[in-house]
């Protein structure tokens, strides 16, 4: 895997924090309904995203350019914790 140690430390404490929060996420979800079909789903989708961007930003500080390597790893860490996120979610 090519991700450094510093990138895996930050995605680690990223997704403890959106875990740690992701009740706060669900109200921020519900603010769409009706409009959308899952509140749950649809912070999932807002939980990812923020942690998508602080992946990117991981790149920007390291001054490096993600490669097809970097997000395949990325997503195997996100995969990973989906269930821990959707049951913190799902309370």
């Amino acid at each position: 895997m090519t991700l450094t140690k510093y990138t895996k430390d930050y995605l680690a404490s990223q997704i403890d924090y959106y875990i740690s929060e992701a009740q706060s996420y669900k109200q921020i979800a519900q603010n769409y309904s009706p409009e959308i079909n899952s509140v749950e789903d649809a912070a999932f989708g807002i939980i990812a995203g923020c942690i998508y961007s602080a992946f990117l930003r991981a790149y920007e500080n390291e001054k490096k350019t993600v490669e097809l390597d970097d997000m395949q790893e990325f997503n195997q860490i996100l995969k990973e914790k989906a269930a821990l996120i959707k049951k913190a979610i799902i309370g």
